[in-house]
């Protein structure tokens, strides 16, 4: 038994440990950049040995992809996105109008963690192609969700008729993307709220029938 606990509070730590260097090196890499920022860099605001991000991530590259990883997902539970409770309540919902609603508002979260990430992320792989490889090369994820939320709201009442999923997926990934969210909250400066409120109306315009 005391093996036991002394297992689980040394997992307890080691996750801690994990979430302190993802948050130093999240922070870094926002502020400095990808390219100007060390491992001892990120080791040193963690309060942890270099050896230690070596142990734990293997390489830089590996470290940036776990940081944006969390960044969309939120914490660094290993869920997938369309098990986790925003997705499937957002699918629950009993109209097309609601699911947007609940969809749209579970996205804003996302992407006010992801925005400024995406920039970090956008910058890097443009000097160094060997970062986009540490991500599954073919059909985008973040597709994947959207046609299975596609798929649910085209099938609900309010859905406008005739409306497909993959026409509605298509809509929802580009009107969702973190490209246009930084135009409208990085370039024009819009609050993360008039963009949702903005983003709902265009999503509903486009696949509920007025």
């Amino acid at each position: 038994m005391t093996i036991g606990k002394g297992e689980g509070k040394r997992a307890v730590k080691a996750r801690e440990t994990r979430r302190r260097m993802l948050a130093a090196a999240r922070d870094l890499f926002v502020e400095h950049g990808y390219g100007a920022t060390a491992l001892q860099d990120v080791a040193d605001r963690a309060g942890v040995a270099v050896q230690t991000i070596y142990f734990t991530f293997g390489t830089k590259r590996a470290l940036l992809k776990e940081v944006v990883d969390v960044a969309i997902a939120g914490d660094d539970e290993p869920v997938a996105t369309m098990d986790r409770a925003w997705f499937r309540e957002a699918l629950a919902a009993p109209s097309a109008a609601e699911q947007i609603g609940l969809h749209v508002a579970a996205t804003a979260t996302i992407l006010a963690r992801v925005a400024a990430i995406t920039k970090v992320l956008n910058a890097a792989a443009a000097t160094d192609p060997e970062i986009s490889a540490a991500w599954p090369q073919g059909v985008d994820p973040r597709y994947t969700v959207q046609l299975a939320a596609a798929e649910a709201l085209v099938a609900k009442p309010g859905a406008r008729p005739g409306l497909t999923a993959e026409e509605a997926a298509d809509v929802l990934y580009g009107v969702l993307g973190p490209e246009l969210y930084l135009v409208f909250t990085g370039e024009r400066g819009w609050p993360g709220e008039r963009w949702a409120a903005w983003t709902t109306r265009v999503l509903l315009a486009e696949l509920v029938v007025a």
